[in-house]
């Protein structure tokens, strides 16, 4: 079961979440972000080969570095602005002498830009995790 995310170029409005179920995925249309930052983080051709590669395979930051013939500051970077649209995720790992460190995969499944009505959206499809899914729903439903 997928998830979109829609992130759309009309003025600033009040925000408005809108949820629904269609063809095995969940849509949320959340206009909070700018079309332009995503289409950026999406453009920019350093963020696209960690994408790449991170889509084959979960990888570290070093693993990436030498992958993607990038610094690993390039890398982190990257990942950071990767991280601030939910492109990708992170699992903490110990190595065999006891250090920890990050492997980063992917977060979603395929991406979307469509122009529609005079208006581009850009769709994120997300592969959910139902007791995740669950999780957020009791949190949403059960305010502290």
């Amino acid at each position: 079961m997928g998830a979109a995310r829609f992130l759309s170029l009309k003025e600033p409005s009040p925000r408005k979440v809108f949820v629904a179920r269609h063809e095995n995925c969940t849509v949320v249309d959340d206009d909070e972000r700018s079309i332009e930052e995503i289409l950026d983080t999406i453009g920019d051709e350093h963020a696209r080969r960690v994408l790449a590669a991170i889509s084959r395979e979960p990888r570290s930051a070093k693993e990436l570095s030498e992958e993607c013939d990038m610094s690993l500051p390039t890398v982190y970077r990257r990942i950071e602005m990767l991280s601030e649209y939910d492109l990708v995720k992170d699992q903490t790992l110990v190595a065999d002498d006891g250090n920890h460190y990050k492997i980063y995969e992917s977060n979603f499944e395929s991406t979307v830009i469509s122009l529609e009505e005079d208006e581009y959206r850009v769709r994120i499809y997300r592969e959910e995790n139902l007791p995740d899914r669950f999780s957020q729903l009791w949190d949403d439903l059960n305010p502290e």
